[in-house]
Formats: structure tokens, C-alpha cells, sequence
């Protein structure tokens, strides 16, 4: 089975945000940069499908520029076989599904998955478009999935509650927890992500759909304010004329 692991390179989650030009650009300097916290589900389920299915083999792979390569080289040291870089910055979805699409149809690879959305943007759009692109189903968010033969056994959350089904593979996947746990990268695994191969190519296709003219951030965190006990009445015209939620 060949299975590929798109990924996302983005800000730590507990980095610091600020913006330049205006708001019109993300301020990059000093911001550490890591695997998609929901790719690295996704890859991590790949591993343990690598290691419970002889011969599979797991592909990593990401659009940007050469400064994500070190964090490629972790999914490497995790457990990836090999990985590729579209050489091109990630302007938007429907250019970043063209580009995954393209790379798809050229390995035929039997299941694709990703994070069910990166945690910059958090548009959760890319694995719909990918799977419309190719034809084949697309599911998210997938909790749990188990692999037999060609059939793939799995689990997604679903408003109120959980959705069980069976699909055929190739399908396409956004993944969250509790698909799998983490995994840290040991000795082994980062000495060998050295030698592993990481291709470098052009982007095939150069359209977008979007563009970000304006960044926000959001509103800073109000002080709180301390009702007495027996002022139900001060409680609830705050809540109906302040905060707005009754």
C-alpha cells in the first residue's frame, strides 16, 4: 500500500502573532515552525499502518519553500520513507489541492491523508478539493481507521455524536484525535532522516482562487467583572445587553 502524508508548516501554537505592511503580511521573524498539529495525527496513523501492513510505504509530503525543509526532515525521523517538496508558496487552498492532486495522479497512491484543517488558516477545504479533483471519496474528521485488505474501516465525528462506515480504498482523509498518538522522533529515526530522499519540484500549476489582503487580530481579552451573589438581576442585563448572549 502507498500512502501519502501532506503536511503543513506552520507557527507553534504558542508563538507570538503580529503582522507588517500595513496588517497585510504575517510578521515571520523569530516565529518557530512545526508539523500541523493535525497532520501529525495523520502521520502518525501512517507509521503504524506502515508497520502493521508489510510492504506499505508512507510519503510525506508538503507545498512551500526550502525553509520548511527542516520540519519535512522531522517527518522523516518519525517514520516517513521518503518526501517531497512543491517548491511554492502556499497561497491558498485550491492551490495547494492542484498541486497534491497533481502529485497523486502521477504515484497512485492508495490513501492519501492530512490534518482535517492546518492551524494557521483553519480553512478545513484542502482534502474536499483533492478528493474532487481525483474522483475518489474524501472524508473528515476521521477519529479512527483501520485498513484491511482494500477496505478501510473508520470512524468521524459528526454533529451530536459519531459516523461508522467502510469505504474502498484510494481515499482521501482529514484527520484528527484520536487516530493516534504523537510520536517523537528517536536517535534512530533522525540519524537515518538525513539519508532519506526529499525531492524538490516546480509547482505544475500556478492558479489561485484567493488572496489575503488583511489580517486581524482579534479583540484583546476584556478585565472580568465580579457579580454579587444576590444580584441576579445586574447578572442577567449584562449578559442580555453587554456580553450579548441572552
Amino acid at each position: 500500500m502507498k500512502i501519502l502524508v501532506c503536511i503543513t508548516c506552520v507557527p507553534d501554537t504558542t508563538s507570538k502573532i503580529s503582522f507588517i505592511n500595513d496588517n497585510a503580511e504575517l510578521n515571520k521573524a523569530g516565529l518557530q515552525y512545526i508539523i500541523g498539529p493535525y497532520d501529525d495525527y495523520a502521520l502518525a496513523r501512517a507509521v503504524e499502518l506502515k508497520e502493521q501492513i508489510p510492504g506499505t510505504t508512507v510519503t510525506a509530503l508538503n507545498v512551500g519553500l526550502a525553509v520548511n525543509d527542516q520540519v519535512i526532515r522531522k517527518a522523516l525521523a518519525i517514520g516517513a520513507d521518503d518526501a517531497i517538496r512543491i517548491d511554492a508558496e502556499p497561497t491558498d487552498s485550491y492551490f495547494v489541492a492542484n498541486q497534491i492532486a497533481e502529485i497523486a495522479k502521477q504515484n497512485g497512491y492508495d490513501l492519501i491523508l492530512m490534518g482535517r484543517e492546518s492551524t494557521d488558516y483553519n480553512g478545513g477545504q484542502v482534502h474536499g478539493m483533492v478528493g474532487q479533483m481525483l474522483n475518489i471519496p474524501s472524508l473528515s474528521p476521521v477519529m479512527k481507521l483501520e485498513i484491511s485488505g482494500n477496505v478501510a474501516t473508520l470512524a468521524r465525528e459528526i454533529e451530536g455524536g459519531k459516523e461508522y462506515m467502510e469505504a474502498n480504498l484510494p481515499l482521501v482523509l482529514g484527520c484528527q484525535e484520536p487516530i493516534a498518538e504523537w510520536k517523537i522522533p528517536n536517535m534512530k529515526g533522525i540519524m537515518s532522516s538525513r539519508t532519506k530522499p526529499l525531492l524538490v519540484i516546480s509547482p505544475t500549476n500556478l492558479e489561485t482562487l484567493t488572496k489575503s489582503e488583511l489580517y486581524e487580530l482579534p479583540a484583546a481579552r476584556s478585565g472580568c467583572k465580579f457579580i454579587a451573589a444576590d444580584q441576579a438581576e445586574t447578572l442577567i442585563d449584562l449578559l442580555r445587553n453587554e456580553a450579548k448572549v441572552i
